[in-house]
């Protein structure tokens, strides 16, 4: 599998999540669309609690902790 445009945004979208279960985001029906089609298909992956944002679910959480080690790796010191 390769990193495509989708996939690269769901990722944007996930490392913006805070690092913890207690605290949410909101994608606003002004944001661009793409982040509100990214947030969409994170609620139907099970990854976020609702297709606008809300919190992240145990899934997520997992997801997002290994998207912020892949940057942190991958981003030059």
């Amino acid at each position: 599998m390769i990193f495509n445009d989708n996939l690269v945004q769901e990722l944007n979208l996930l490392v913006k999540f805070p690092e913890t279960s207690m605290e949410g985001l909101k994608v606003h029906n002004t944001a661009d669309e793409t982040l509100r089609a990214a947030a969409k298909r994170l609620f139907d992956k099970g990854l976020i609690t609702q297709n606008d944002g809300g919190y992240l679910t145990d899934l997520g959480l997992e997801a997002t902790e290994s998207a912020h080690l892949l940057v942190n790796l991958m981003t030059p010191r």
